[in-house]
């Protein structure tokens, strides 16, 4: 039995001491850790399950998602398992999951060392959350904001300080700005006609939302830029004329906005004292394993596990139509990667880009 178990069975009497020794671990564990807590903002590719708890069709707290989970129990990660924040936070040693902040089965002795406010089906754009009704980006920072108040009453200003500014923070967002929103509906195409309008446009709000959280304390962050989103299996799918090979259309929209992204970072850095901020680009090693799946040990690149593997995602994903093993799909449904990919994709991060936070 660990320290925390034998504590719990001391009893409600005891629970002044289990608050206090739960705050000496907590803090003993900041001080051991160059990282001692990761903190994630962005979409489904990183959600732990905040939209389980707002009304909206963007979940997958159901099977047959998280069958693979720790506990082989649905979570509202899109994906049969875990994902990438669940990956680098284990590898920081700080736990094998990060969890969603609005799920109420987790209290601030919890969140203290990692938490997520990520929304799937959100973006930098507001009209891009408003598609499925989820969280937006604003939204997200408004509960960074009440964690921060949170993390203060529990551990005091000075230790709660020293965690937001020693704090790893990843951002993983904005697909579904370009495939949910502007190439799906007219409205942003009729105000920015060209695409690279309205990239110019998601690269001020994504200035405006890391110079916010800066100002809130944030100073080791880790921003992923857009995957090959032409080789979705459900852009794929819908790409008849080319025998559904990869779009290489949002392809090379993707690398356009990743060198964006890419020259914000910098500025950034240059701009902000203090600040250390990765451009956490995977789009060439996603793409090696889209392209070169038994490499990675993939036997299936161009659907997914789920289904058929080309539109299903969400509540179309049927237990009785999924694949026995996903280890073998580089995709679990038609928009998410599987639990291998995630961690495949999360040791080249760690390994290419986070190591300097080790």
């Amino acid at each position: 039995m660990n320290l925390m178990s034998a504590i719990g069975k001391m009893g409600k009497g005891y629970a002044p001491w289990l608050l206090f020794i739960t705050q000496i671990l907590i803090l003993l564990h900041f001080s051991a850790c160059k990282v001692p807590a990761v903190i994630v903002f962005g979409d489904s590719s990183v959600d732990s399950g905040n939209n389980n708890f707002i009304p909206t069709i963007a979940r997958s707290n159901f099977e047959p998602y998280g069958r693979d989970f720790l506990n082989g129990n649905p979570t509202g990660r899109f994906s049969n398992g875990r994902i990438p924040p669940d990956f680098v936070s284990e590898a920081f040693g700080i736990k094998e999951a990060v969890p969603a902040y609005l799920d109420p089965a987790y209290t601030i002795s919890d969140f203290a060392t990692g938490v997520c406010f990520a929304s799937a089906g959100t973006g930098y754009d507001n009209a891009t959350s408003n598609v499925a009704g989820v969280i937006p980006l604003w939204k997200e920072v408004e509960y960074y904001k009440e964690y921060q108040k949170k993390l203060r009453a529990y551990l005091g200003e000075e230790n709660a300080n020293e965690i937001l500014s020693e704090a790893l923070y990843l951002v993983s967002i904005g697909t579904n700005d370009f495939l949910e929103n502007y190439y799906a509906l007219t409205e942003r195409r009729c105000e920015f006609p060209s695409v690279e309008q309205y990239e110019d446009f998601l690269i001020g709000l994504a200035e405006n939302f890391f110079r916010e959280i800066y100002d809130l304390g944030a100073r080791k962050i880790s921003l992923t830029g857009l995957p090959p989103m032409g080789c979705l299996p459900l852009e794929r799918a819908m790409n008849i004329l080319e025998f559904h090979n990869c779009m290489e259309e949002y392809n090379n929209l993707a690398l356009e906005f990743n060198g964006k992204l890419g020259w914000l970072v910098s500025n950034l850095n240059n701009d902000l004292p203090g600040l250390q901020m990765i451009d956490a680009n995977v789009y060439d090693i996603f793409l090696q394993i889209v392209k070169n799946p038994s490499d990675f040990g993939f036997e299936e690149a161009k659907t997914g596990c789920c289904g058929t593997g080309r539109f299903e995602m969400g509540f179309l994903c049927d237990p009785k139509f999924t694949c026995q093993d996903a280890n073998k799909y580089v995709f679990w449904d038609a928009f998410h990667p599987s639990q291998k990919t995630s961690q495949i994709l999360s040791n080249y991060l760690i390994e290419k880009h986070l190591v300097m936070f080790l």
